[in-house]
């Protein structure tokens, strides 16, 4: 997924929390799953990261041999720039984009 494309902002918003919970009538269980879904988009960065990383790995412990890689720079500016993961996860969430069940409240009403 290309997080660049996300309409999600770069600092801070303050929310409505009761216009947040409206689909699950409970804070705590909107931000449980806001956070799992923050969870899953930080790997998905970080694996992203260390394999366009991995090509410019150096396998030499020579100190002398260090050298500035401007492409490896702009991928880091370029991770740098996008939207932390939970405000990503916040609007994918208000989109609803994020899919969530509760095997608990199921459970309750198949009894």
């Amino acid at each position: 997924m290309d997080y660049r494309k996300t309409n999600a902002p770069t600092t801070t918003v303050t929310r409505d929390l009761m216009e947040l919970s409206s689909d699950t009538s409970n804070i705590y269980e909107t931000v449980a799953i806001i956070g799992k879904r923050a969870n899953q988009i930080s790997v998905e960065i970080k694996n992203d990261l260390s394999k366009k990383l991995s090509e410019f790995a150096s396998y030499n412990d020579n100190m002398e041999e260090v050298f500035e890689n401007r492409e490896q720079i702009e991928i880091s500016r370029y991770y740098e720039k996008l939207p932390k993961p939970t405000l990503i996860a916040t609007q994918e969430y208000i989109e609803g984009k994020v899919y969530y069940r509760n095997p608990a409240k199921e459970k309750d009403k198949l009894q």
